[in-house]
């Protein structure tokens, strides 16, 4: 892609405002830690990764803007106040352990360690880069010529550092020669498909269809998705991952329907704290986005809205997690502590 998702430029944080795409292309600068923890909150950036990558910048503004004397203690702050920003993606608080071992383990004078916090709010950057594009190298050989594959939510460059998760495995493929297409869910609530995965694939080139939600099932039954690919915000130790909203259903359709279903995810995605999907927390956000397209309100008043951001799709419906470090096919604790752990 030729948008970059974020940049640091000048001590601040440059953001891609996704609310505003596909319509309009504009920076959000985000100069205070309170700016960068608004525009996690608000989905100015959004997407596991990206997450995690505007959390290490934040700390490294809180670094940055402390007083004299302050820097160790102003950074930590900044730490435990973004982690308040969103509950669910498990690369936020991946991102913000790193810059609390780096803080509480320097034994430098306050200079050395703003530096040093700046350097691995980098690094966290570059990694994740490093990252998407293994992500789409491991993913390049699932995918036949030809093929159609059908993917929900945001899971690419706008969600990443660069290239993405999910459609690092489509541009992968696309860039080797191989003829092929997406079908993009629109992912109501806030139509995360509809305005950013089908903008990002149609620059890429990747031919692209977009329906609704409601509609893979008749797409799956008439044979028109040959496989589906998503993202994943927290996979627990088990190998069950929590996704946008929409991606458990899908993962039924695609079993019933004999299409394989996998997920792609970088290992810090991975919270092996956790046994199982159960126990991963769901961010439950305002009725008013399922109330409100755009400005338009489109249902009555006097009615509640049930909105959770995430459901988890169990191991068993996932053929297969494709990420950086390799592919965990059938997952399991076993496979999934094979490859995490080596």
């Amino acid at each position: 892609m030729s948008l970059e998702t974020l940049t640091w430029k000048d001590g601040n944080l440059v953001l891609i405002d996704q609310t505003k795409l596909p319509n309009v292309e504009v920076d959000r600068v985000c100069e205070t830690v309170e700016d960068v923890w608004q525009a996690i909150k608000i989905l100015a950036v959004r997407g596991a990764p990206a997450i995690g990558v505007a959390a290490g910048y934040g700390v490294a503004i809180g670094a940055l803007r402390a007083e004299p004397g302050k820097v160790v203690e102003d950074s930590l702050k900044a730490a435990d106040y973004l982690a308040t920003s969103r509950p669910t993606a498990v690369n936020l608080f991946w991102a913000l352990d790193i810059m609390r071992t780096l803080i509480n383990s320097h034994d430098g004078d306050e200079a050395s360690l703003t530096a040093a916090i700046v350097e691995k709010a980098i690094w966290i950057h570059d990694d994740d880069r490093a990252r998407c594009h293994a992500i789409g190298e491991n993913g390049l050989p699932f995918v036949k010529d030809g093929a159609t594959i059908l993917t929900h939510c945001n899971a690419g460059g706008l969600a990443t550092a660069e290239w993405g998760t999910a459609l690092a495995v489509i541009y992968a493929a696309h860039d080797a020669g191989k003829k092929v297409a997406a079908f993009v869910d629109e992912t109501r609530p806030l139509l995360q498909g509809a305005r950013l995965s089908a903008y990002e694939l149609n620059a890429h080139g990747v031919p692209v269809t977009l329906m609704c939600d409601n509609m893979a099932g008749i797409a799956m039954k008439r044979g028109m998705i040959d496989m589906v690919i998503v993202g994943a915000d927290r996979i627990a130790r088990n190998g069950d991952a929590a996704n946008k909203i929409g991606t458990y259903p899908l993962a039924l359709i695609a079993k019933h329907h004999g299409v394989p279903f996998y997920v792609a995810a970088p290992t810090s995605t991975f919270d092996m704290s956790l046994d199982n999907g159960d126990q991963i927390p769901i961010e439950e956000r305002d009725p008013e986005e399922v109330f409100v397209i755009g400005e338009r309100r489109m249902a009555p008043e006097n009615i509640k809205a049930f909105n959770p951001a995430f459901d988890v799709t169990p191991a068993n419906l996932i053929a297969a997690i494709i990420t950086d470090k390799g592919v965990i096919n059938s997952p399991s604790e076993e496979k999934v502590r094979a490859l995490i752990e080596a």
